[in-house]
């Protein structure tokens, strides 16, 4: 493996206890709510903050122990960091922004300004080289923190959420020039993001962080079928609940039932995909193991689609089409029949 580190420290509130491993070439993106540490984690593998135990490798060769004391600076890590707000020089050029990271590791003006331009053409950024980071757009200062960081030549990659101060129509594009420029790069890459489209698109694997502590490892497949958290149902669209699961039914903590086609037993979670949850404006006939009656707390249309939040004993979220939520006539505070089939309901151990 390329990376392979654990870290433990204290960063103001936050009590950060995480370990990750990425190897050559992987591009694993970190997700977690707001304060889960995803940043705090970046800054440790990059040494900008002390851990107090733990330890961090890239490429077999020690960057941090706390037991034998060892810690490199900064500045000789084979890490490129591209910052959430970029952290340009606004008194420096773009190109002397880009050859900042040789110069400080020695390296001769000629020879950093040439490797500079080298970069800012694969980025599509000579045009620029003069300027300062104030002229520049905000994908153009996304493109010259990236090739700062490339620059250097570095073993891992940082990202700390590139795209998050960019507006939606210049994300697409620039997700694709993001990954062009790191096709042929050797090293590890970690990203944080937020934004699922982001992860699933661009991740060979993911790891979620909450308050402090890795909650989920995997393959964007892996999180969609047997998501762990709240946090990451949420993230893969689907309802998630936790139970005990007993011939066929799962008791729930709110004293509300789950039946269910699965034999697992002992505690378990359960998934329903939204599309698989029906409104009724009547109670259902038939034979639908799972009817209760809930009332609409939320309706957010997403395309041809309406989410439909549900309140009660059971919180839900349904998925309808347009069409099907105007002729049910759902809205806020209606009361409606909530349906689920049995085989519907996805179980797994806990």
């Amino acid at each position: 493996m390329t990376l392979e580190a654990t870290v433990t420290t204290r960063f103001g509130r936050l009590d950060l206890d995480a370990s990750v491993s990425i190897g050559a070439e992987e591009l694993v993106v970190l997700l977690g709510p707001n304060g889960a540490g995803k940043t705090t984690l970046l800054r440790a593998l990059a040494g900008l903050i002390a851990i107090d135990r733990g330890a961090v490798y890239l490429d077999g060769v020690t960057l941090e122990d706390s037991t034998t004391g060892v810690r490199v600076p900064p500045e000789k890590r084979r890490i490129g960091f591209v910052f959430q707000d970029y952290l340009l020089f606004p008194h420096l050029s773009v190109v002397d922004n880009v050859a900042f990271g040789l110069r400080a590791r020695g390296m001769g003006r000629k020879q950093a300004h040439k490797l500079a331009i080298q970069w800012l053409q694969r980025l599509a950024l000579d045009g620029c080289k003069t300027l300062k980071p104030g002229a520049l757009s905000g994908g153009q200062l996304q493109r010259v923190a990236l090739a700062r960081a490339l620059a250097i030549e570095p073993r891992l990659l940082l990202l700390d959420e590139p795209f998050a101060a960019l507006d939606v129509s210049a994300r697409a594009e620039l997700r694709r020039r993001l990954r062009e420029s790191v096709a042929s790069f050797g090293g590890a890459r970690l990203l944080v993001t937020h934004d699922p489209l982001e992860a699933l698109v661009l991740a060979d694997r993911l790891v979620v962080l909450e308050e402090g502590r890795v909650t989920q490892t995997g393959t964007a497949d892996d999180l969609r079928r047997r998501p762990r958290s709240p946090y990451v149902a949420t993230f893969v669209g689907v309802n998630l609940f936790k139970g005990r699961a007993k011939q066929g039914r799962i008791e729930l903590d709110t004293g509300a039932e789950l039946v269910v086609a699965n034999g697992t037993e002992g505690v378990v979670f359960a998934t329903v995909h939204p599309h698989a949850v029906a409104l009724f404006r009547n109670r259902p006939d038939g034979t639908p193991r799972n009817v209760w009656r809930a009332a609409v707390e939320s309706v957010d249309p997403a395309g041809d689609r309406v989410r439909v939040r549900m309140s009660g004993r059971l919180p839900i979220v349904a998925e309808v089409t347009s069409a099907a939520a105007a002729e049910l006539g759902v809205a806020e505070g209606l009361w409606f029949w909530v349906s689920i089939k049995a085989t519907e309901v996805s179980v797994y151990p806990a």
